[in-house]
């Protein structure tokens, strides 16, 4: 088995600049992350995007939808910015024969107090048990897209 991991931005891979209070989406820490964890399943990533979640067009989600579905490998994982990740994963469900885990962040994973280290891992595991499907991994759950919603004032994903 191998996971692919595609990476469209978020705030994840954000990148902050106090002196201006101002930030851009960077390189993704993905591989990082998975190196400092000795993840020993075989893993490839690609970068689609570095936007934040917020600028997605529906255009972007059909090219992200494009890309999974021709990709050749069953186990995907999408590192995503957390406000619009529930509407990529549900554009995400009409592809066929795949398990699809779309994972992000509250904080950067260059921050310290990060939850990006623990989603990434939490996404690793979901993504080689799980039915075929789509699924979001946050906040140590594993949702159904069309049954979670994240709570802006409390920071994390909840079930509806």
């Amino acid at each position: 088995m191998k996971i692919k991991f595609f990476t469209v931005g978020g705030t994840i891979d954000k990148v902050y600049f106090d002196r201006k209070s101002e930030y851009q989406v960077g390189k993704s820490h993905l591989v990082e992350i998975l190196e400092q964890a000795q993840v020993t399943v075989a893993y490839e990533y690609e970068s689609l995007f570095r936007k934040d979640s917020l600028d997605l067009t529906d255009d972007d989600r059909q090219f992200i939808y494009e890309k999974i579905g021709a990709d050749q490998n069953r186990h995907i994982i999408v590192t995503h910015g957390t406000d619009t990740m529930i509407e990529t994963a549900r554009r995400l469900k009409g592809i066929p024969g795949k398990i699809i885990v779309l994972t992000g962040a509250m904080a950067p994973a260059s921050f310290k107090g990060t939850d990006a280290d623990f989603n990434i891992g939490l996404a690793v595991a979901a993504v080689q048990v799980m039915p075929l499907g789509v699924y979001i991994a946050m906040n140590g759950r594993i949702y159904d897209p069309d049954k979670v919603r994240k709570n802006i004032d409390l920071n994390r994903f909840e079930d509806i």
